[in-house]
């Protein structure tokens, strides 16, 4: 899910460009536990999506799940059924927001559900105590209960993304993310770590959870990547099982207890296959790879009885997930036989071609059963659904259908026979969030989630009698460690006080080495008075979620390598560097590994950073004990390109899948590590081009009005502010003919920032084509854009007094000078400019490597 305004504003105006003409990297896989996932470039088929009244192939399997009173279920659904008005069904399938929906809302419209989003918290308050929690929920459930407005009594559910614990609450008990998990490869601590969240989650009054997330990642630039347990299917499948048994417990006698909640196994299907690891983009893998590869969570997670399934931002074969009836329906309810929900991702149904975030019968038709549209969209959606029903263009069979599916649920997991959420059992039980017990299951998963890749000359475990320096910014920073959703959305804005009872990885480790009598400094540069007889340096990976955390290719720290430098500095001075890697998915790291005598994935282990000294050291007596006993579930990549390397693939990893070396191994692998970047050069990567021929991925061409607000994105559009229309140069519409009627800014934009850093070397330049017709000295240029533009160039003091074609280059770092920041760039290129204003512009790319003596001085 995600929640911010940027993706919004993509969802209501963009249509993301797909292309389906390439083999994906991610492709098949046998279901055998006992061998390898297969992937083939070339097999893959490049066929279009089957459609909406295709044969479901076989291999689909039937659902095995069942409960005992289904023949009640069903009756009470249908007497509840024949009592509701139009309105009151189509209530059920809207899902709105808590900052976007009152009581007195729920009081008079009866929403079926309501959500809140990551960084939404009861009365906007991030520390809202268990009590603030708790009596949302209450007065939610009070007014959809009481019928004096609606004129029907049936219980909403409050639904929540608790991905790694309850992280959207203070104080809460954070588990490693699922890549952490996977790399323990044991079932029954997924199942405990299951039960604990449902009960954390019950304590504020929360009765559904938008998790487990069963993607089979395959491409490591996707900014998900962590939130995948394995590369291979066959974890992932068993973590779907546990996972949602030990969050529903066992419902085959139609309940729910309070101490559990209902599961939803996400985003159906194939997000963790699309071109370019891209969030929200394009898989084209073949039907076969589809179920093989992408399906097995579902597999299994719905054979455990998971109620709902959440429908996938992705696109298959260019056809967005939400508005697939094929995948929806045939496959997911008829073939499979799934009889719970299917919800959206937020406002996704926005994003199918020809609908609205308020509007989007498609949706429905396709088999989507709630619709979730937080943004204030919730009451026109409301409106114009209703009015599709009366007007057949959503047939009342389909929202029937879907309203039942609802209700279903709601009555086989005793909803309408569970206290209101202030009475329940465990609600506002301050024994509950972050009990110690849970914290142990925590740390115990801390332990076996890390992988060892280096230990030469056997350096770990350490002693802990022994005088250590910690250093690294990650080392006490309980936010760093725990990364994206935590919290907020995105994981960042936290300080170690938004932890209570949590511990950071200095913390641990300062506990351990004091307790037997050693030393530990906290260091975050690596300086010291006193040489430590060993230094363990924390880095890595600053948290982000989704998109935000997309990237161009697998290289850590490119740029200015800080952290590298912290590793050579120390390691100059003759001092052994135990390296521990706060990371959200494998990452190239050969330099950091050279500078390195141990090296450790510890992942993002949560609030239990104490887990990491549990295993890094000996205890007092000299023995291990807890063993280093992690395994990579992800192949580890040997060049900063090789984003795509998976089991059995046929590509040769840096270290293979199933790698982790283990307390008195002998560690074979030989360095120093080759630092070439492969194709990428020594000196910089290829360009990036944003505008050669057509607007390239994941760039949209954009008008902006004076205000800043998006007014049209297309590549040949007309606003009342400017206009854009292709034009030829050299060959057909290879450019761009931008007019001002008005003050606005047209430009390229993107719905999550992209990772640009490549091009901000010395010998880096912003390189166009350009031709200036009219008012060219009104025309501001800025790039680098993170929330907005406001930072700008004047374009003419980079271009020569001429309307002739020209090649016009602009450093990079005279738009950094001015505040542009290419870590996080929403915008690369973007023109501002009032009336009269006329360019014609064509081949806009970022170069990295421009020859010194042709880049001008910055103006």
């Amino acid at each position: 899910m995600t929640f911010t305004w940027k993706r919004s504003v993509a969802a209501m105006t963009a249509t993301l460009l797909v292309a389906a003409c390439q083999p994906e990297s991610a492709s098949t896989a046998t279901q055998s536990s006992n061998q390898q996932t297969a992937q083939s470039q070339t097999d893959t088929a490049r066929t279009l999506p089957p459609s909406p009244d295709a044969k479901v192939p076989d291999y689909w399997p039937e659902v095995a799940f069942s409960t005992e009173n289904s023949d009640a279920v069903e009756a009470r659904v249908d007497e509840l059924l024949s009592s509701m008005t139009l309105e009151q069904k189509v209530a059920q399938i809207i899902q709105p927001e808590i900052r976007d929906v009152t009581v007195e809302d729920m009081r008079k419209y009866g929403f079926g559900s309501y959500l809140n989003g990551g960084g939404a918290f009861p009365n906007n308050d991030k520390h809202a105590t268990m009590e603030d929690w708790v009596a949302l929920a209450e007065s939610m459930y009070q007014a959809s209960v009481d019928d004096s407005l609606d004129g029907i009594s049936i219980p909403t559910m409050w639904g929540t993304d608790a991905v790694h614990g309850h992280n959207n609450v203070v104080g809460a008990t954070l588990f490693p993310h699922n890549i952490g998990l996977g790399a323990m490869n044991d079932p029954e601590l997924i199942h405990k770590i299951a039960t604990v969240t449902a009960k954390e989650v019950r304590a504020t009054g929360i009765d559904w959870i938008f998790a487990p997330t069963v993607a089979t990642a395959r491409d490591d630039r996707w900014g998900r990547t962590y939130e995948s347990y394995s590369e291979d299917p066959e974890i992932v499948g068993k973590y779907a099982r546990a996972i949602v048994s030990g969050l529903q417990g066992d419902i085959r006698d139609g309940n729910i207890d309070d101490a559990h909640v209902i599961s939803t196994v996400k985003h159906f299907v194939g997000d963790g296959g699309t071109e370019g690891g891209d969030d929200q983009g394009n898989n084209i893998a073949d039907e076969e790879t589809l179920y093989r590869i992408h399906a097995q969570g579902y597999v299994e997670g719905l054979n455990a009885g998971a109620q709902s399934v959440m429908a996938s931002f992705n696109s298959w074969h260019g056809k967005k997930i939400h508005g697939s009836k094929y995948l929806l329906t045939n496959v997911l309810k008829d073939k499979m036989g799934f009889d719970g929900f299917v919800v959206g991702d937020w406002n996704g149904h926005g994003q199918i071609k020809g609908c609205t975030n308020e509007s989007c019968p498609q949706a429905i038709n396709a088999g989507l059963d709630i619709f979730m549209v937080p943004t204030g969209a919730w009451k026109p959606l409301y409106e114009n659904t209703i009015a599709q029903v009366k007007s057949g263009e959503i047939p009342q069979e389909r929202l029937d259908d879907a309203v039942r599916r609802v209700l279903r649920v709601k009555v086989r997991v005793g909803l309408f026979d569970l206290p209101s959420p202030a009475n329940r059992s465990l609600s506002a039980n301050a024994e509950l969030i972050g009990a110690d017990e849970h914290r142990a299951v925590a740390r115990e998963a801390v332990r076996k989630s890390l992988v060892m890749l280096k230990n030469q000359d056997n350096l770990l475990p350490l002693s802990p009698d022994t005088n250590v320096l910690v250093a690294g910014d990650a080392a006490h920073n309980i936010g760093k460690q725990s990364g994206g959703w935590t919290i907020t959305w995105q994981g960042t804005g936290n300080e170690n006080s938004d932890f209570p009872g949590a511990t950071s990885i200095y913390q641990g480790i300062e506990a351990a080495v004091n307790a037997a009598g050693g030393t530990a400094v906290l260091s975050e540069d690596g300086s010291f008075d006193n040489k430590p007889d060993v230094a363990i340096v924390v880095f890595g990976e600053n948290p982000y979620a989704e998109g935000n955390g997309d990237l161009s290719n697998v290289e850590f720290q490119r740029g200015e390598k800080s952290d590298l430098a912290l590793l050579k500095s120390l390691k100059e001075q003759g001092i052994p560097v135990v390296s521990v890697f706060i990371t959200g998915r494998p990452l190239w790291v050969n330099p950091e590994l050279n500078a390195s005598d141990a090296f450790v994935v510890a992942w993002l282990p949560g609030s239990e950073g104490q887990g990491v000294a549990d295993v890094l050291f000996t205890d007092a007596d000299g023995d291990v004990a807890y063993p280093m006993s992690g395994k990579l579930s992800f192949s580890w990549p040997a060049l900063p390109t090789q984003a795509t390397v998976n089991r059995g693939d046929g590509k040769t990893p840096l270290f293979a899948y199933g790698y982790g070396l283990e307390y008195g191994d002998a560690d074979k692998t030989s360095y120093p590590l080759s630092e070439d970047r492969g194709e990428l050069g020594n000196t910089g990567p290829a360009s990036h081009d944003i505008y050669v021929l057509s607007t390239q991925k994941p760039w949209q061409l954009t008008i902006k009005d004076a205000s800043g607000d998006t007014v049209m994105q297309s590549n040949l559009v007309e606003t009342e502010s400017a206009s854009v229309r292709t034009t030829d140069r050299n060959v057909q519409e290879d450019s761009l003919d931008m007019r001002w009627q008005q003050r606005a800014t047209i430009g390229f934009y993107a719905p999550f920032p992209e990772d640009l850093r490549d091009y901000t070397a010395d010998a880096s330049a912003l390189v166009m084509e350009v031709k200036a017709l009219a008012n060219t000295n009104d025309i501001m240029l800025a790039a680098g854009c993170t929330e907005s533009c406001d930072m700008a160039l004047k374009l003419s003091a980079y271009m020569e007094n001429t309307r002739d074609w020209q090649t016009v280059t602009v450093p990079t770092r005279c738009l950094t000078e001015k505040g542009a920041s290419f870590a996080e760039t929403f915008s690369p290129f973007a023109l501002t400019a009032s009336k009269g204003a006329h360019i014609v512009v064509s081949d806009i790319r970022l170069e990295a490597n421009v020859a010194k003596d042709t880049l001008p001085d910055c103006q």
